[in-house]
């Protein structure tokens, strides 16, 4: 997967992606980690919480998208019968 990663300054993931490795490897590509810390961490490690939240807004703007591609592909199967 980080092989394929396009340039960018940062890389919000969830909490899933919290692990030392990938954090590491980020790093090492110059991407800055914005991954909430896990539950079991210890130490939480910091990360910009106001650029967080603007991932919910993305994975809203790609649900509607989905919803949308829904319903187009539905009217087109109605209307090709």
């Amino acid at each position: 997967m980080l092989d394929v990663l396009p340039p960018a300054a940062n890389l919000i993931a969830d909490k899933g992606y919290d692990n030392n490795w990938f954090r590491q490897a980020l790093i090492e590509k110059s991407i800055e980690p914005c991954i909430p810390s896990n539950r079991t961490r210890k130490q939480p490690l910091p990360y910009d919480k106001r650029l967080y939240r603007q991932r919910h807004r993305i994975e809203n703007m790609l649900c509607i998208l989905n919803n949308w591609g829904r319903i187009a592909a539905a009217v087109t199967f109605y209307l090709n019968q």
